[in-house]
């Protein structure tokens, strides 16, 4: 089987115009591929060069292929099965700045270059103060960065035209603004020059991203079949869902570089991207976290089981559309659009998405994805939503440990752990739920209010005595 690579796959030779930050399974499945249809649609004409941010890394896998490798993309399309596979080419230098720092610099110089794309992982756009000394190659992203901005700076002797558009892909809120926040102040901390803190902040253009696509990453188990299938020995084969979603926020430099909405992709260039964000944590995010301890404690391991399953697909269905949807502010036929697509992406055949996977750290999570859409509701409806709250008791009861006669593997921070084993040493429900409710370290708000006592108490002991199962069928009426 041919090896491959340049020499046995014909490619077309672009300028290198982008410098992606960041070699991983996502960036490749999802913004290298609307490189690849940007160029592909003669909208672009621009390859990449791909900087590996930490000491290990693939830079050297990468290269060995010449940066090429097979994408496979598959999922349910408007209710159809869809597969895909193709050839990516968008790759074309490599370079790992621990050992080629040099070279990562040289690039300050390059008149191609016109973009820089990152994804870097939550913990990549943080200052720190460390990243003193940039004559070696510094430890953050935001350091190394910095250290390129100013080599370029230096080299065109501060010429306001030889800016780049930079695009953070990391997800954090506002990660345009605070990777510009993080630069600006590594670069006093250095001492810099107020003229060059000035080009960097005004020269170059700075913008807030939202991405969504699931990407399982390296296909083990059917690797072989789709190397015969393609005919080439490729080591970087990476799979994703079809579903993909970028939003940018708008900025008029970062448009005219790269229009990745002229891909006819879902790209969207908003004038704010927070509905957006918030329509994908409450609704994807959410629902997922509010399924997990109703449908596991049900006997169900993966998100298709549960989406597909009679009680708990109604379950997730009335959660989204009775009280995550009218929270969101986008216009319904959005809303019903997106809705229909988690739904689709939840069935997804060639994904087998466990259940317990999303556990982890589920009290964190209930936090941060679904309380959100619960103050909301509140606000707009003047009561709590009932569907939040049965998964709320689910939460509690999953924290026993146990579905049926065996343990649940619990995986959270010790001292939530800690608390949940506190609360199943009381044996009064309307005690544990208020001791649920109230606990102000964990949710950051106090949520007895009302009759929420009340019904957590009541879905407790339904749970309990008679079953997951039976107690969702009775919360759903049946």
């Amino acid at each position: 089987m041919k090896e491959l690579n340049r020499s046995n796959f014909q490619t077309v030779d672009r300028p290198v115009k982008i410098m992606q930050f960041g070699e991983g399974n996502f960036l490749r499945a999802f913004v290298d591929w609307i490189l690849q249809n940007l160029n592909d649609a003669g909208v672009i004409n621009a390859g990449v060069a791909v900087v590996q941010p930490m000491p290990m890394g693939r830079v050297a896998d990468l290269e060995k292929q010449d940066g090429l490798y097979t994408l496979c993309l598959e999922g349910i399309d408007k209710g159809e099965k869809v597969q895909s596979k193709r050839i990516i080419d968008v790759l074309k230098d490599f370079i790992n700045p621990f050992e080629q720092y040099d070279k990562f610099l040289g690039y300050a110089k390059s008149e191609d270059l016109e973009i820089i794309i990152s994804n870097t992982t939550e913990a990549g756009i943080a200052l720190d103060k460390t990243d003193t000394d940039l004559s070696k190659c510094p430890k953050s992203f935001p350091g190394k960065l910095l250290a390129l901005l100013k080599a370029r700076y230096d080299h065109f002797g501060g010429d306001m035209n030889k800016g780049l558009a930079i695009v953070p892909c990391e997800l954090i809120d506002h990660n345009g603004d605070e990777l510009k926040r993080c630069l600006v102040e590594l670069a006093k901390i250095n001492s810099m020059d107020e003229k060059f803190i000035e080009w960097m902040t005004t020269a170059c253009h700075y913008t807030s991203t939202l991405v969504d696509r699931i990407v399982p990453g390296y296909p083990r188990d059917n690797a072989d079949a789709i190397r015969e299938e393609m005919g080439f020995n490729d080591n970087n084969i990476v799979k994703g869902e079809i579903f993909h979603l970028w939003v940018l926020q708008k900025e008029p430099y970062v448009q005219e570089k790269l229009p990745a909405d002229k891909s006819g992709l879902n790209v969207i260039f908003a004038d704010d991207i927070t509905p957006y964000k918030q329509r994908k944590v409450k609704i994807l995010n959410g629902s997922h976290t509010a399924m997990v301890p109703v449908a596991y404690l049900s006997g169900i391991d993966t998100v298709r089981e549960s989406v597909e399953d009679e009680d708990v697909g109604q379950f997730v269905a009335e959660l989204i559309n009775d009280e995550i949807k009218p929270t969101i502010d986008l216009p319904k036929d959005q809303m019903d659009a997106f809705a229909n697509s988690v739904v689709e992406r939840f069935k997804n055949p060639f994904i087998r998405h466990e259940l317990m996977s999303i556990a982890l750290n589920s009290t964190t999570k209930f936090k941060t994805r679904l309380l959100p859409t619960y103050n909301d509701y509140r606000a707009k409806f003047g009561k709590s939503p009932k569907h939040i709250l049965f998964s709320f008791a689910s939460l509690v009861v999953f924290y026993r440990g146990k579905r049926g006669d065996a343990d649940i593997a619990l995986a959270d921070d010790p001292k939530y752990i800690e608390f949940w084993k506190e609360l199943w040493q009381m044996n009064d429900y309307t005690a544990m739920a208020k001791k649920a409710l109230s606990a102000v370290d964990l949710w950051e708000q106090d949520l007895d209010e009302d009759d929420n006592v009340q019904l957590v108490a009541g879905y407790i002991e339904s749970i309990v005595k008679n079953g997951e199962r039976k107690a969702l069928q009775a919360f759903l009426g049946k």
